[in-house]
C-alpha cells in the first residue's frame, strides 16, 4: 500500500471517528443506558476479570485452571501493547477535544488508540468462551460492553475499541490452548 494511499486511509478513519465523537458526545442517553456503560467501563477496569478468575479457578477444574492462566497471559501481553502503542501514536482522547454530555469520568492515561479496557476484555474473554463455550454469550456481552462504554463515555474513538477488540482477540486466540 503507498504512503498516499495509507494516509487517505487514515484521514478517512479520522474523519469518522470524529463525526462519531460529535454525535455520541451530544447524544443525551436515557439513564440506564448511562449506567450500563459507567458499569461496563468500571468492569473493564480489572475487577470483573479477577472475579471471573476466581469462579473459573474455584469452579472450572483443570480447565478452569488453564483458562486463568491462557488469559491472564493473553491480558497482560495486552497491556504491554497497549501502554507501547499508545506512547507510540499519542492520539488524544475524545474527552480532550470537545466536551462530553453527561459523562465526566476522568481517563486513566492521557493517550487514546488503542483501547486497552477494550483490549484486556477481548484478550480474556476469547481463552474463557473456548474453554467454556456455553459461557460465551455472556462473555462476548461483557467485552461488547466495555468496548461499548469506552466510546459512549468519551474515553476512546470508534477506531480504537475496534482495534482493541482485533488485537485482543487475536492475543486471546494466540495463546488459547498453549498453557
Amino acid at each position: 500500500m503507498s504512503s498516499l494511499s495509507a494516509g487517505s486511509m487514515l484521514s478517512y478513519i479520522e474523519r469518522r471517528d470524529h463525526l462519531v465523537m460529535r454525535r455520541v458526545n451530544r447524544w443525551r442517553a436515557p439513564r440506564w443506558i448511562r449506567l450500563w456503560m459507567i458499569w461496563a467501563t468500571r468492569g473493564g477496569d480489572g475487577w470483573l476479570w479477577l472475579a471471573l478468575a476466581a469462579v473459573l479457578i474455584v469452579l472450572g477444574g483443570e480447565a478452569g485452571r488453564r483458562a486463568t492462566l491462557e488469559a491472564a497471559a493473553a491480558g497482560l501481553l495486552g497491556v504491554a501493547i497497549f501502554l507501547a502503542l499508545k506512547r507510540l501514536t499519542g492520539r488524544k482522547r475524545p474527552c480532550h477535544l470537545e466536551p462530553h454530555c453527561w459523562s465526566d469520568l476522568l481517563p486513566p492515561d492521557q493517550f487514546s488508540f488503542p483501547s486497552g479496557h477494550t483490549i484486556t476484555a477481548f484478550a480474556v474473554i476469547v481463552p474463557a468462551a473456548g474453554h467454556f463455550p456455553d459461557a460465551m454469550p455472556a462473555l462476548v456481552f461483557c467485552a461488547l460492553s466495555i468496548a461499548m462504554s469506552r466510546v459512549l463515555l468519551g474515553m476512546h474513538f470508534m477506531s480504537d475499541v475496534v482495534a482493541g477488540a482485533l488485537i485482543g482477540s487475536g492475543l486471546g486466540w494466540l495463546l488459547f490452548g498453549m498453557l
